[in-house]
Order: C-alpha cells, then sequence, then structure tokens
C-alpha cells in the first residue's frame, strides 16, 4: 500500500511554519492515541502514521529532502532512517526527540521531576549601577521593576472563586500516560493538562485561568561591602511567580560599579596616582592624599624618590566581601616636569644643571656608558 502525503496525514500545506506542523501533530496524537482507542488497531495506525509524518517534516533537513525527493529521499536508509518499531521514516533517536518534545522520557527516568519544576516561575534579572564609595560602604536601595504576582482573586489556583481545577480527564490526574508501542513502554506527559494532573474548568475572570497577573513591584535590597563589578546577588522566591501554585523564580542582581576618577580598583587593593614637583622628589616632602572611606593619609616621600615609586597603606582598600579586613591602597608617585618657566626658575635651573654631577643623576651616568660599549661595538 502506497504511503500518503506526509502533509495530508496531518491535515496542512507545504508552507505550514513549525508551530503548525507541531499542532496539527499534537491533535492528531491526542485524537488517535492507543490510550483513548484501546483495541483500536485502525486507531494506532493512523497515531504511528501522524508520528512518522512528523518526524520528517518537523526535522528542517528532512523536510527539505522530503519536500524535494518526497518518500524516495528515505528509502534503502535515505535520510537515516531506521524503520524502528514499524515506524518508517525515522530511526530510533528521532522517536525518541518526538516523545521528548510532546510526552517526556522513556519510562520516566530523567523527567519525573518535570511536572513540579515546569511549574517554577521564571528568573528574572536586574542591573544596579553603584558608585565605588557605595561598594565601599555597602547600600540599602529601593528597586521597581515588572513581575507576575499570584492572583490575589484565584489566590495563583487559576480558578473562579468558590471553585477548584478537576482532575484531568485524559491522564485520571497523573500527568502522565503510558502507551505499549511494539516492545517497548512509551511514557508520555499528558497533552491535554501538560503534566499538571488537572483542568481549570471554571477559570478565574481576572487572571484568565493562568493564577498570574503583571504587577509593578518595588523592594528594598542589601549591596554588602566590597561587593565587585560583575558581582551576582540572588534574591530567592523573588522572581515571576510560579503557574499554578507553584515556587516562585528568584531574582538575580547584576552589580555594575561605576568609573571613579581617582580611584582605581584590582579585586580588593585600590591603586591611586598622585603627582609631586621636581623638588619635592628631589629634596623629599609629606603629602595627605584622599582615601576611599572620606579621609586622609599622609604619606612622607623620601629625598630622591624616583617618578613611578609606589607607596602602600597596608589595610586601606576595599574590605572583603566575604570574610574580615580590607585590601590596601596602592600610592604611586608621578614627578611632574615644570612647563611655562619665568625667568628666575630658568636661572636656578640653569645653575642647577652647571653643578650638578654624576652622583646626583647614577641612572644617567649609568646609561650613557652601557651607550658608548654599544656605539663601540
Amino acid at each position: 500500500m502506497a504511503k500518503r502525503d506526509y502533509y495530508d496525514v496531518l491535515g496542512i500545506n507545504k508552507s505550514a511554519s513549525p508551530e503548525d506542523i507541531k499542532s496539527a501533530y499534537r491533535k492528531l496524537a491526542v485524537k488517535y492515541h492507543p490510550d483513548k482507542n484501546p483495541g483500536d488497531k485502525a486507531a494506532e495506525d493512523k497515531f504511528k502514521e501522524a508520528s512518522e509524518a512528523y518526524g520528517i517534516l518537523s526535522d528542517k533537513n528532512k523536510k527539505e529532502n522530503y519536500d524535494n525527493f518526497g518518500h524516495a529521499a528515505f528509502e534503502n536508509g535515505g535520510g537515516g532512517q531506521g524503520g524502528f518499531g514499524g515506524f518508517g521514516g525515522f530511526g530510533g533517536s528521532d522517536f525518541s526527540d518526538i516523545f521528548e518534545d510532546f510526552f517526556g522520557d522513556f519510562g520516566g527516568g530523567r523527567r519525573s521531576n518535570r511536572r513540579s519544576s515546569s511549574n517554577r516561575g521564571s528568573d528574572l534579572r536586574y542591573d544596579l549601577s553603584i558608585t565605588l564609595e557605595e561598594a565601599f560602604s555597602g547600600k540599602k536601595q529601593n528597586i521597581q521593576f515588572s513581575s507576575s504576582d499570584k492572583c490575589n482573586t484565584c489566590k495563583g489556583s487559576g480558578s473562579k472563586p468558590g471553585f477548584s481545577a478537576d482532575r484531568c480527564t485524559y491522564c485520571g490526574g497523573n500527568g502522565k500516560v503510558r502507551s505499549n508501542q511494539g516492545f517497548f513502554t512509551v511514557q508520555q506527559t499528558c497533552p491535554q493538562c501538560s503534566g499538571s494532573g488537572e483542568e481549570i474548568t471554571n477559570p478565574c475572570n481576572d487572571c484568565g485561568g493562568s493564577g498570574n497577573k503583571q504587577t509593578s513591584k518595588k523592594i528594598s535590597v542589601t549591596v554588602p561591602k566590597g561587593v565587585d563589578d560583575g558581582t551576582r546577588i540572588r534574591l530567592a522566591g523573588k522572581g515571576e511567580a510560579g503557574s499554578r501554585g507553584g515556587a516562585n523564580g528568584d531574582l538575580y542582581l547584576f552589580i555594575n560599579i561605576k568609573s571613579h576618577e581617582l580611584f582605581k580598583r584590582s579585586d580588593e587593593n585600590l591603586f591611586f596616582e598622585c603627582p609631586i614637583s621636581i623638588a619635592d622628589a628631589a629634596l623629599g616632602t609629606s603629602i595627605e592624599i584622599p582615601t576611599i572611606d572620606g579621609g586622609k593619609a599622609k604619606i612622607k616621600i623620601p629625598e630622591g624618590t624616583q617618578s613611578g615609586k609606589q607607596f602602600r597603606l597596608k589595610g586601606k582598600g576595599m574590605p572583603y566581601m566575604r570574610g574580615s579586613g580590607n585590601g590596601d591602597l596602592y600610592v604611586q608617585i608621578n614627578t611632574e616636569v615644570p612647563i611655562s618657566l619665568n625667568k628666575e626658575q630658568k636661572e636656578l635651573l640653569e645653575k642647577f644643571r652647571e653643578i650638578e654631577n654624576d652622583k646626583s643623576n647614577p641612572s644617567i651616568k649609568q646609561f650613557f656608558k652601557k651607550a658608548k660599549t654599544f656605539w663601540k661595538n
């Protein structure tokens, strides 16, 4: 007997979208399912025929081959045909994929928790920008965002007040159905209740039976001391509401630290560049610098300090988020060469140049000594 055209089997045309293909197959699977038609060989054959058609048309590559060559594309092993369990046109792995999409895994193994987890609400993300000072001290802040919440009218049940969900008439409230296909048993998520085991026969007027309504939420969050850029903070149960009594999802705060005009950060340490004059670098001095807590710290600059020299102030950095204590503050000295000199300043520098010697500029002496050796070679 010649095979029917797969598009005719599902009652669709070639321009049908993937969603249309899936919807058409679902309707036929529910109608001709062996559990719903026990002992009906004709219904079982139609169920197998629809599954075979869906196995081809739901796969982009196989659908293209079928559109070009028809059933001949899958004869003699073409297109990966396995003829598994009487379902020609797709192999065992493809058959598993179809039922994974629609009805769950074989034997109920890895999908045993899907019924409860599928009702859990979605997680949400909120990006929060704070200053480096706020990251140092920590802060409390109110945030506002849009999310779904349990319907106040039906309390999340989805049913009108005074009514409750009925047991699913197709699976008897189990959320799963089983059928024998040759030598194996297929456990499937109920296509009628999507695994919940319940049917909303008297839907709530406010939420339409979903049990949730979109709302604007305002909550107070605590940002701990020492958070770094990219820190993720989980607020359990503050995400989208679950469906039909399912658990809420979580809200994740993603912290963004704004750039600071003075300090740079690396983990718990802070870095600060401080310019000083040539005179202060040569003669030595004491300077005051700002610290991240809003205070001041004094640094003694010894005479002869070179540009790029770093001084470490222990415990003046960012607090450790997990643990006690603080990182360090590193101050780098940058010697500024004077510009726009007046006459007196130029005269003094000229005088200094006349009297300076190799001892006061050891690095210069070493450089030219090496350069002369290089030139001779």
